[in-house]
């Protein structure tokens, strides 16, 4: 028990310090790049770089956790604590059980507590960049429907719908707000259903308010023709309206995922995320089992670079995978429990097979 909690100390302490380099890492190459964009003071390029590095932090964890592997097995290897192990009549896998218990914690930890904290500072971020002028997410989803917003230099509309097709580009139940250039609304439209066209909404069905009159229900308008609504958005925008299923908590997702489907999106790319991050703590597992295959062996033995290079190699063939298995089921065309959970279960048999054929012979 006490060689367990030295190991796990070990572990601990290497993942602390690893995650620590490339944080302060990410965080000067983002400050840079904040100030290169216009009217960005120092102190502002450091906040938006400390909404924005947790995300990235966030997407390399299981890269992080194969470098931390790699470090601690090296350092026992050189320190010839590896053979002091073997030589007490402990085995390979038995020596192995506090790291991957130690990476199954910190994956559940991330998944519970790091996820939501990336999903809050993508929002500031996203939220902070929209102000600056760049394009932010259109759409939103509440309990009784979807909304987008929309605008141009005479002002700004904020639509809602009861639902939608697919795509989001037919929408039903639809009420539009529009505001003029000094933010105050002007008018409001409510109509059966809108279909988006090149540069315009076609509206059937639709009653207009004017909201500057005294009395707007007196001067209301039911158009007997399809009103045209002329707007900045695109097929393709709404289509990535939504943001990067990241930008979702992980424990707002399943009520996420059933708002999408009654608004009538398609909700596949967020079921599969939610997958992906159930299935984290088994992928930091197994970069854990990869490292350990490659380097849980005497320094004596040489080939050292080689074999830190082939982990290397073997955690972003894995890494590579994940996010190709993600595409592909996002895209439908393979289920979503595969897509998630194929390459951590696959990595760690794989890693496990090298570690008996290298313990047992």
């Amino acid at each position: 028990m006490t060689l367990t909690f030295y190991i796990a100390r070990r572990f601990l302490k290497m993942f602390g310090l690893v995650f620590a380099v490339f944080a302060a890492i990410l965080l000067l190459i983002d400050v840079i790049d904040q100030l290169r964009k216009a009217g960005v003071t120092l102190g502002g390029a450091a906040y938006l770089s400390l909404l924005n590095v947790p995300e990235s932090l966030y997407q390399i964890l299981p890269l992080i956790m194969i470098l931390t592997a790699i470090a601690l097995f090296l350092g026992l290897a050189r320190s010839s604590e590896l053979v002091v192990v073997r030589a007490a009549g402990r085995s390979g896998l038995h020596f192995l059980a506090a790291p991957v218990v130690m990476a199954l914690l910190i994956g559940a930890v991330a998944v519970a507590v790091f996820n939501p904290l990336v999903a809050a500072t993508s929002k500031a971020y996203d939220r902070l960049s929209a102000q600056r002028g760049q394009e932010g997410s259109v759409l939103s989803l509440s309990d009784d429907g979807l909304w987008m917003r929309q605008g141009n230099a005479a002002g700004q509309s904020v639509i809602k719908a009861v639902r939608s097709d697919p795509d989001g580009t037919t929408l039903q139940g639809v009420t539009v707000i529009t505001f003029g250039p000094e933010g105050t609304p002007t008018q409001r439209i409510e109509a059966a259903s809108a279909q988006l066209l090149p540069g315009e909404w076609l509206l059937h069905g639709a009653k207009r308010w004017s909201l500057t009159d005294a009395n707007p229900e007196q001067t209301a308008l039911a158009s007997a023709v399809d009103l045209r609504l002329p707007t900045d958005l695109t097929k393709d925008r709404l289509r990535d309206g939504f943001g990067a299923p990241s930008a979702v908590a992980f424990w707002a997702l399943p009520s996420y995922i059933k708002a999408l489907e009654r608004a009538g999106f398609s909700a596949r790319s967020y079921q599969v995320w939610m997958q992906m991050e159930l299935a984290l703590p088994v992928l930091l597992a197994a970069m854990v089992l990869i490292a350990a295959g490659f380097t849980m062996r005497h320094a004596r033995f040489g080939k050292t670079g080689q074999m830190v290079l082939l982990a290397l190699l073997g955690g972003f063939l894995i890494f590579f995978l994940r996010n190709f298995a993600q595409v592909l089921g996002q895209n439908g065309q393979i289920p979503v429990l595969l897509a998630a959970w194929s390459p951590p279960i696959a990595a760690a048999f794989l890693a496990l097979g090298l570690l008996l054929h290298l313990e047992d012979g």
